[in-house]
Order: C-alpha cells, then sequence, then structure tokens
C-alpha cells in the first residue's frame, strides 16, 4: 500500500534506538525525509547512516540533531534546524519506577516535564501550521500503563495520563483542517530498553534474567514480544493520507495483554 506520504517532513524524537528509531525507518522507508533527535550525539548520527541504507535510493533523506527534547534549549535547537514539519512522533525514555511515598515535587515535575510538557510544547509549535497547509500527523509514543497503569509507575502513570487527556481534547478542534493527534501505547516490545530492565528485575531478585523472560512469555497471549518494525509501520500508517479518520485515538500495542473490553 502506498501510504501518501512521501515527500513529506517528519520529525522523530527519541530515534537513536527502539521504537523511535522503528517509526523513523518505516518513515524514511515510505519516502518521509525525517529529522531523527536524541541526546548523544554519536549515537543518533550511527543510527542515521543505518537509517539512510534501510532507506534506499527511494527512500526519504534522514537528518540527524542531537538534542534533549525535555528541554527548552533542546526544543529551540530542534526548531532553528527545520520547521514545517508535516509528521511529529513524540517519544521520550519514562522516568524511574519505585514507591510514590519516596517522590519529591521535584520527581514529579520531571516527569511532567518529559512526558507531558514536551510533547505538548512540540505540539504547540508544529499544529496551527499544520492546519494552514491542511495536512498534518501528529503520533505520542506514551506507554499500555495509560490503559493499564502498574503501581511502580506511578510517575509514569500520571504524566502521561496529563497528555492523554490533552490530546481528547486538542485533536477534536484540528481534524477538519487535516491534522489527526493519536497515542501509540506499547507493550512489552522486543528492545535493548526491555532487555536492561529484565537484567536489572533479575538482579534485583537474584535470578537469570532468561527465567524472568520465560516467566512473562509463559502469561503473554501471543506468547511473544512485540517487534520494533511491527510497532514502526503502525506508526507510519497512522501518519498516511488513508488514517485521516482515526483522531484522538490511545491504540493499544500489547498483543492482547490488557484483558479488558474497552
Amino acid at each position: 500500500m502506498d501510504l501518501g506520504i512521501s515527500g513529506k517532513r517528519a520529525l522523530v524524537c527519541g530515534a537513536s534506538a527502539g521504537l523511535g528509531y522503528a517509526c523513523a525507518q518505516a518513515l524514511a522507508q515510505e519516502g518521509v525525509d525525517v529529522m531523527i533527535v536524541a541526546r548523544t550525539e554519536s549515537t543518533v548520527q550511527a543510527a542515521a547512516e543505518q537509517l539512510r541504507a534501510l532507506a534506499g535510493p527511494d527512500g526519504g533523506r534522514v537528518q540527524a540533531l542531537a538534542a534533549d527534547v525535555t528541554t527548552a534549549a533542546g526544543r529551540e535547537r530542534i526548531f532553528d534546524a527545520g520547521r514545517d514539519f508535516d509528521i511529529i512522533v513524540t517519544n521520550a525514555g519514562g522516568p524511574p519506577a519505585g514507591d510514590f511515598r519516596n517522590w519529591q515535587r521535584e520527581d514529579w515535575l520531571a516527569a511532567i516535564d518529559a512526558n507531558m510538557l514536551a510533547p505538548i510544547e512540540l505540539i504547540k509549535a508544529s499544529v496551527d501550521g499544520m492546519m494552514a497547509r491542511g495536512f498534518g500527523r501528529i503520533v505520542n509514543i506514551t506507554s499500555s500503563a495509560v490503559k493499564s497503569p502498574i503501581d511502580q509507575l506511578g510517575l509514569s502513570n500520571g504524566a502521561r495520563s496529563g497528555l492523554t487527556g490533552f490530546v481528547a481534547g486538542l485533536a477534536r478542534s484540528t481534524v477538519a483542517r487535516g491534522v489527526t493527534i493519536n497515542n501509540l501505547l506499547p507493550g512489552t516490545f522486543d528492545t535493548a530498553r526491555l532487555a536492561s530492565n529484565f537484567k536489572a528485575a533479575a538482579s534485583r531478585q537474584g535470578v537469570d534474567a532468561a527465567q524472568l523472560i520465560e516467566k512473562r512469555l509463559a502469561s503473554h497471549p501471543a506468547h511473544r514480544f512485540g517487534r520494533p518494525e511491527e510497532f514502526g509501520r503502525t506508526c507510519a500508517y497512522l501518519c498516511s493520507v488513508h488514517a485521516g479518520y482515526i483522531n484522538g485515538q490511545n491504540i493499544l500495542m500489547d498483543g492482547g495483554s490488557f484483558s479488558g473490553v474497552f
């Protein structure tokens, strides 16, 4: 299927690895010119080189920029390098797990800055231009914890739920002018971060990481973790001309782990 977005311009955040990288790859392979952003210069440049090779001669151009999207200075650097994006994929690492009794005001503010206010600021800087041009796609990578909160991820639950509520209101005012805003909620995907999480949990419990992975997969309806390319292609479809009637939605990608109906 031709997604109809060749030649469009995209900003993909947190794109040097994992799910952000997978989204950038899928878009570049559709002919979208992609600016990828991550905090570390060496890793974001290496990711850009890999994406250029994967996109091939018919793919979109790939530009790399080292910037921290969770800070005002980082966002200013992004928009100094390029504006008038047709597609924005927001993405930032989640705050640490823990017991809410141990969190201070500063912990909450850091989580809100990274996982709620940073995406809102990116939207604020871009959505009016998208509406003026008559086309825009904004996809926020959030978490399955928005749908099924996890006690130890209270900082993430709170900040990302705030973004979800904001998007639910704003999306209704942009779609008539060609701009959709949706959230992608990933469950467990086979990424380096997931492997690191299992390794850390295994260390705390004094067991082998492979044991924890086997236990998790045994209880998972799909008996496997998601593949990043599955996530990336779903993101690309949401950014396509065919997805103009999908708006203000929270699209859960967890292989059926969530047991609720709605």
